[in-house]
């Protein structure tokens, strides 16, 4: 869809260019492509430009109703054989409805969508007592599919989509408007990711050659559906407890569940590119981290310029202790499966081989820890979505004694043994770590003052508390192996306040600092005005820290958005890994 300075695009099926009005951006052009790269009908077969008309009434011979999208039985566009219409207008639900019926009515289409670019609505038209009723159905048919077979794929005639961003943000602005019992987007965002479970198990243990279970046809009852999810849902606990804990459950309302199974049951996630299933889940759970606790995303241009200047390899182990959504750790996945892909491809591997060495990447050496269980689990979810990588994600608390971590988190978490750490840990005036046995883990937890004799800072008494972003460095470190490299987001006052001189000339005395760089304020804005900047360090013994040492220094001016979170062209964080790189050749450091 190629944009032309007069604020024009080109229409995706016509060819013919047209005004790039919100409706045929957000809606029009998203849905003409999901006709042909999701459900297979052919450009020749589909009109936009001249639009198709159809009457307003009986009488009416000038065919006042212009159709957004019209899709025939064949290339030859008769208008006898006008098969769906697709109605694209900017109107709620119900007035949509109202709209697509009456296009309905007075053409011989049997099939309608409604698509607003935030919400879709499929209908079919039928004749019964001399009447023409009108039946909401989970979806329409793909090309070559009968009415009555919606929902009844073979596992192996699932396709994967680009278009899954489109599809989950109506998914989400459905069930934020007709949910039953559950409003709250966290709410919502976790239901999505059970159902999401559902359809990546009955992926992986359906036979190619049978029907999926995570289907809805246009004959069954509701409840049938529901019901049958439910039992998916049961296999998924008892199969993989490591993602859905026992007490879950799925909540939403009958309907609720229905409108989601019909909007992917023609999908395969699984086989679908990684980044299109991680934007588009990325898309759905952004509606629920607001920041409560300093729980934001870190913008991706942030953590790709982290991860590439650590350059994690596939045999390093990799942790962020305050994980969120699972940001850093699937970035630092990619990069690392990109680096394997290459590396194996050379070899002549097989892909079979190929992906079965990436799997075991993800779950042999990625860990993240979130003290939030809400986050956790959209982390697991993340991580199984994108690289199967669930056993390494848990709900603790990071700051805690690792010996009262769950069993399991110790078996797979122990302190130093850690060679890649990137993290964006919470900060924020609000947030303290309070108790004894917490913060007696850390000599960052204690008071410290200079020794009169030779000016030198001592610690001395514990405090009462302490703000976590100051006790995560210190974490961080214990994290990590001898030799072992983090990369983390803290606020600029650890760089420059007086009363945190203590925290710097304690990383001096424990780590060597490799980088500072400067971030713009805008970074973290909309949610945050905190202004930071990224310490990038390793770990050593105090006898091989040098005394005098070249540290990498940038600032980045632009972060490819405003204050309103809204896009800007200008973004020069992402060429501070380059530069970092390239100093670090020419200074011949070892990192």
């Amino acid at each position: 869809m190629a944009k032309t300075p007069e604020n024009k695009i080109i229409d995706y099926i016509s060819g013919i260019e047209v005004n790039a009005t919100p409706e045929e951006v957000e809606a029009v052009q998203v849905f003409a492509r999901q006709l042909v790269e999701d459900y297979g009908y052919k450009k020749e077969q589909i009109q936009t430009r001249p639009q198709f008309r159809v009457k307003v009434r009986p009488s009416d011979t000038k065919k006042e109703y212009p159709v957004d999208i019209a899709v025939f039985k064949d290339k030859k566009k008769n208008e006898d054989d006008v098969y769906i219409i697709v109605e694209c207008k900017k109107k709620n639900r119900k007035d949509g409805k109202g709209q697509l019926e009456d296009y309905l009515r007075f053409s011989k289409a049997s099939l309608g969508v409604w698509f607003n670019g935030d919400e879709r609505l499929f209908l079919r038209k039928f004749e019964k007592d001399g009447k023409i009723i009108f039946q909401e159905i989970p979806n329409i048919p793909v090309a070559g599919q009968r009415i009555e077979d919606i929902g009844k794929f073979k596992r192996q005639d699932l396709k994967p989509t680009h278009n899954l961003k489109a599809i989950f943000k109506s998914i989400r602005n459905h069930l934020a408007a007709n949910t039953v019992g559950a409003t709250r987007d966290e709410v919502l965002a976790q239901q999505l990711i059970n159902l999401i479970f559902c359809k990546l198990y009955d992926e992986k243990f359906t036979p190619p050659n049978d029907i999926v279970r995570f289907r809805a046809g246009v004959d069954e009852k509701p409840k049938e559906i529901e019901a049958r999810i439910t039992d998916i849902f049961k296999d998924v606990k008892e199969n993989a407890p490591e993602v859905i804990d026992n007490e879950d459950k799925i909540s939403l309302d009958t309907n609720s569940i229905v409108y989601v199974v019909g909007e992917l049951q023609n999908y395969s996630l699984m086989n679908s590119e990684r980044d299109v299933v991680a934007d588009a889940f990325e898309t759905f759970i952004g509606h629920a981290l607001k920041g409560g606790q300093g729980q934001f995303f870190t913008p991706r241009n942030v953590v790709k310029m982290m991860v590439d200047i650590l350059q994690p390899s596939e045999t390093d182990k990799i942790i962020d202790p305050a994980c969120g959504s699972g940001g850093f750790l699937i970035d630092a996945l990619k990069y690392v499966w990109d680096v394997a892909d290459k590396k194996y491809k050379k070899l002549g591997w097989t892909p079979a081989q190929i992906q079965n060495q990436k799997i075991k990447i993800a779950t042999t050496n990625f860990r993240g820890l979130d003290k939030d269980y809400f986050l956790s689990k959209v982390a697991k979810a993340y991580m199984n979505l994108v690289g199967d990588g669930t056993t390494g994600i848990f709900c603790e608390d990071s700051l805690e004694k690792s010996k009262n971590w769950k069993q399991e988190t110790q078996l797979k978490i122990q302190l130093g043994t850690f060679d890649i750490l990137l993290t964006n840990p919470p900060f924020g005036s609000n947030i303290k770590v309070e108790g004894e046995e917490k913060l007696k883990q850390f000599d960052l937890a204690h008071q410290w003052k200079k020794n009169k004799e030779d000016n030198e800072l001592e610690k001395r008494t514990l405090k009462e508390k302490e703000a976590p972003q100051i006790l995560f460095i210190e974490r961080c470190l214990q994290l990590l192996k001898e030799g072992g490299k983090m990369a983390i987001v803290l606020p600029d006052g650890i760089f420059g306040n007086e009363s945190d001189s203590y925290v710097r000339n304690w990383i001096l005395k424990n780590a060597k600092i490799v980088a500072v760089i400067d971030v713009p304020l805008e970074t973290f804005l909309p949610n945050t005005g905190t202004k930071t900047s990224i310490l990038v360090l390793q770990k050593l013994p105090k006898t091989k820290i040098p005394d005098n040492y070249p540290i990498f220094l940038a600032s980045a001016e632009f972060c490819g958005h405003d204050r309103r979170g809204k896009e800007i062209e200008k973004d020069d964080i992402i060429q501070v890994a380059g530069e970092f790189h390239k100093w670090k050749k020419e200074t011949k450091i070892d990192f």
